[in-house]
């Protein structure tokens, strides 16, 4: 009693051959680390380089001493050399149209007959008054900032550049168009630019919005607003066309965002072979190649009719 007649069962051996094998692990996941923001002083110094350009303009302007006989200059006692035109002049509160020429304001037949095509940038840095540069400067760091901090300074500064490049053509081409000579200045082309590309930037990255309806319809009645704004009197409104049309194109362009979802390999350690998704979506590639085509196109348009 008490013996076994053969070898005992190997309990803890049977309870292993019972189990079902085990699922593989689930690959690893890895995503890139949450960007930062970018720190902005781009916009900040386009911002300096306006407001200095600007003080600079009224000192060149010295309406006391140049103004015309009978005529009083419009905070003479308190700002001296830096007091402003006589309203009927410059109903802005800045400087006289012959002092922005000097300084490189647009000017068609400038641009054409004596070959001043510098004048299609240099015009974007100046402004006709007070009303006039606070106004774009408020936009700017508005708009900008927020745009500088995602995107990093070297493409928001091409972008403001180049859409207020395409401004100014636009400008240029409406400029006399009613057989009298008129001048434009001002950053409103480059502004309407950033506002464009903020337009074609939510169409090109739309998979990685949340809320898309909202930032879409948002963005739309800003625009609306402002392009409303450019049919006051004394406000040149084809810069605000020609530079909205110029950063529209550029957001495809400049500010194309990688697809959600997508990892750099850098951020996988080494050993691991995964499969990953492409970079940017298919239809990415084909709105920037359109949106280059267009924006050469719009570009030579403009310089055809300006040089015709």
């Amino acid at each position: 009693m008490g013996r076994w007649s053969e070898s005992p069962p190997d309990i803890e051996k049977g309870r292993g051959m019972s189990r079902s094998p085990l699922p593989p692990p689930p690959p690893p996941h890895f995503s890139p680390p949450t960007p930062k923001p970018w720190f902005s002083w781009m916009v900040p110094l386009i911002f300096v380089v306006n407001v200095a350009m600007f003080v600079y303009s009224m000192y060149r302007n010295n309406c006391p001493h140049n103004k015309a006989k009978g005529h009083h200059c419009i905070l003479e006692d308190e700002f001296k050399r830096f007091s402003f035109q006589p309203f009927h002049e410059n109903p802005l509160l800045g400087p006289s149209t012959n002092t922005l020429k000097k300084l490189g304001a647009l000017e068609k037949a400038l641009v054409v007959k004596d070959g001043q095509a510098w004048r299609l940038l240099s015009c974007m840095w100046l402004h006709a008054g007070v009303i006039h540069i606070v106004s774009n400067m408020f936009s700017l760091l508005f708009i900008g900032i927020r745009l500088e901090q995602e995107f990093g300074f070297f493409r928001i500064g091409l972008l403001y550049v180049l859409a207020g490049f395409g401004g100014s053509l636009m400008s240029c081409i409406n400029l006399d168009i009613a057989g009298k000579p008129t001048l434009s200045v001002g950053a409103s082309g480059a502004l309407f630019g950033l506002l464009g590309a903020m337009l074609s930037e939510l169409f090109t990255n739309w998979t990685i919005y949340a809320n898309k309806c909202a930032a879409l319809l948002t963005l739309i009645v800003i625009i609306a607003i402002n392009l409303a704004f450019g049919f006051l009197p004394h406000v040149d409104n084809s810069a605000h066309i020609g530079g909205f049309i110029s950063g529209f194109f550029l957001g495809f362009i400049l500010l194309v965002r990688p697809q959600y979802g997508y990892v750099s390999r850098r951020y996988i350690p080494a050993g691991y072979d995964i499969k990953r998704k492409s970079k940017y979506k298919w239809y990415q590639y084909i709105l920037w190649f359109l949106a280059l085509i267009a924006l050469i196109i719009f570009y030579l348009y403009c310089l055809i009719k300006i040089y015709k």
